[in-house]
């Protein structure tokens, strides 16, 4: 088959050094083309790719008919109207988390995507990662007997206000950034809901830097192993790296511990089953590519139209958390 031919909307730094060098390297991908104004910063793009058309705006690439697929990097707040405009220029999308600030916003990417019959997706990369499929298998195959209690956190120092994560016009916040992974990791593994939600959040400079939040969480009807548990999470931007994940059951426990979310970045990608009689067995990823494993399931589903592994439905849900524990955080 005819590989997927990408567009980059934007000459974001994580798109430079994570998503367009995965979609250079995905099987059935090619990168064809960036949008961007700037020579300097197609130049970074350029040197692994030296074959890219630059297009020296947004709507010169849309237009463009050689392209059937765009990755949005832009800042949170445009997500939705870029999506949008994508779909309607009849082109596959995926856009970075989160797709949109709100979940009622992603109601209309979804008529859109049904209308336009087209692949709309948010860059929700972990759930390809191997180290999260075996947790999932793991929890669902009884491994730790029944699930009682899940607590992630992620924390990372980012006292620069004028990055973009810092700045309330653009979207910023350590949930919109980072709460993404705290709730939708557990969504994913469990697919359970929340039922209850307490939540306490300090903001800076306009921006929620750190969030704390208490749920009681239960899963979808007759799953197995999955009833209801309590749920515990922790995000900060202004704390020194950390990155957990601990699902703890009646008789073990599954843990994610030194990089669950930027695999083999901050640490080896790994996966550990704690099981009574102190048996423990890790699973190590030292090669798995969150991203170009993403990227070669976006096209899977374009080509040959498989089922998207994380659809916009999911993504709702993760958001529709988030909005809730906006609504009934206390300011700390």
């Amino acid at each position: 088959m005819k590989p997927v031919r990408w567009g980059v909307l934007g000459a974001a730094r994580f798109a430079r050094e994570h998503m367009a060098p995965a979609i250079h390297a995905a099987e059935g991908a090619e990168l064809a083309a960036l949008a961007t104004s700037d020579p300097a910063k197609a130049a970074g793009f350029q040197a692994f790719c030296p074959a890219l058309t630059v297009h020296a705006s947004y709507e010169a690439l849309l237009a463009d008919p050689s392209i059937d697929a765009v990755y949005i990097p832009l800042p949170n707040h445009m997500h939705v109207e870029w999506t949008l405009k994508t779909l309607a220029a009849g082109k596959h999308v995926l856009t970075e988390k989160p797709i949109a600030l709100k979940a009622r916003e992603i109601d209309q990417i979804i008529a859109a995507r049904d209308r336009t019959k087209l692949l709309a997706a948010e860059a929700y990369m972990i759930v390809h990662h191997p180290q999260w499929q075996r947790a999932k298998g793991w929890l669902e195959a009884g491994e730790i007997g029944d699930l009682v209690h899940a607590d992630v956190a992620f924390s990372f120092n980012l006292t620069d206000l004028g990055n973009i994560r810092n700045r309330p016009d653009a979207g910023g916040g350590s949930l919109r950034d980072i709460g993404v992974y705290t709730f939708g990791c557990t969504r994913f593994v469990t697919g359970a809901e929340p039922v209850d939600i307490s939540a306490r959040i300090h903001r800076d400079n306009g921006v929620d830097t750190f969030a704390q939040v208490a749920a009681v969480m239960e899963g979808p009807p007759k799953k197995p192993h999955v009833g209801r548990f309590t749920y515990g999470s922790m995000t900060s931007m202004r704390m020194y790296n950390r990155q957990v994940a601990t699902f703890q059951g009646t008789r073990g426990m599954i843990r994610l511990e030194g990089g669950p979310f930027n695999a083999n970045v901050n640490d080896l990608a790994e996966v550990e089953l704690h099981q009574n009689g102190n048996r423990v067995v890790v699973e190590r990823f030292p090669t798995a590519n969150q991203y170009k494993l993403q990227v070669e399931a976006f096209g899977r589903t374009v080509r040959e139209g498989v089922p998207y592994p994380c659809p916009l439905e999911f993504v709702r849900g993760t958001q529709a958390m988030m909005d809730r524990v906006y609504d009934v955080a206390v300011e700390i």
